[in-house]
């Protein structure tokens, strides 16, 4: 299986701590962000993975390079529009890799392996959103509405009375998934916002049609680096997961 990690970002939330290196190249524990990544992937039987980069990306490539996985291969692509568009345009340039089944990750985001496990496990729809819940969601959040197992809508303004969950940033497509995202994707950037829309509205756009579904993972651990104070928590999951054996 196939994964694409969208990592061109500079992460500019994250400044001064971005200032010379790309957000996925950010310490956890021991390891980078990307790393963890690909640790998890790895663990989950990914045999192949497709970083896209874009800031700093030879810096990414460096790191990468010195990676060396038997039945493993790694292979970046780079988003020369990464500083004026978001990541629909990451997605877009990357479209003929979605010639399979395949898992997409936000490059920010570090998580126990056993999730993509269960995103896995539990993707029985063409396209399948890892979700959490928690007692309160802010307005960074990108909160889901969902009808028992199948997503309704995803977005960051919805708003509390339909918010049942967010999304983790990972995403499972399989059988008719790639195609539909695929062909969503094209429309979607034809449009004079496209450069500026995130991935999510397209996924938002094909879940009207019923054919989108959601894998909680409540109760494994995870973690979003967006801002500094969000650094050290990251990092405190990375050393318990070495501890405990998990990472």
């Amino acid at each position: 299986m196939k994964a694409i990690t969208l990592s061109a970002g500079q992460g500019k939330r994250l400044m001064p701590l971005t200032a010379d290196r790309p957000k996925c190249l950010l310490p956890v524990a021991d390891r980078t962000l990307i790393e963890w990544q690909i640790h998890s992937l790895v663990k989950n039987g990914i045999d192949e993975i497709v970083v896209v980069l874009g800031f700093m990306a030879e810096r990414v490539e460096a790191v990468l390079a010195k990676l060396s996985i038997p039945g493993v291969t790694i292979r970046t692509i780079h988003n020369p529009f990464y500083a004026v568009s978001d990541n629909l345009a990451s997605c877009f340039l990357v479209r003929a890799e979605m010639d399979r089944d395949f898992v997409i990750l936000n490059g920010d985001t570090v998580s126990e392996p056993a999730i993509l496990g269960t995103l896995l496990e539990k993707a029985s729809q063409p396209i399948t959103v890892t979700i959490d819940r928690k007692e309160m969601y802010d307005a960074d959040d990108m909160k889901v509405s969902v009808d028992g197992d199948r997503l309704l809508d995803i977005g960051k303004t919805l708003t509390s009375d339909v918010t049942h969950g967010e999304s983790i940033g990972m995403l499972a497509f399989k059988g008719e998934g790639p195609g539909l995202f695929r062909a969503a994707i094209e429309t979607a950037m034809r449009r004079p916002e496209g450069l500026k829309l995130w991935y999510l509205s397209v996924i938002a756009e094909i879940a009207r049609t019923g054919r989108v579904g959601v894998a909680s993972i409540e109760g494994l651990e995870w973690g979003e680096v967006d801002f500094p104070a969000d650094v050290d928590g990251v990092n405190a999951l990375g050393r318990r997961w070495l501890a405990s054996g998990k990472g």
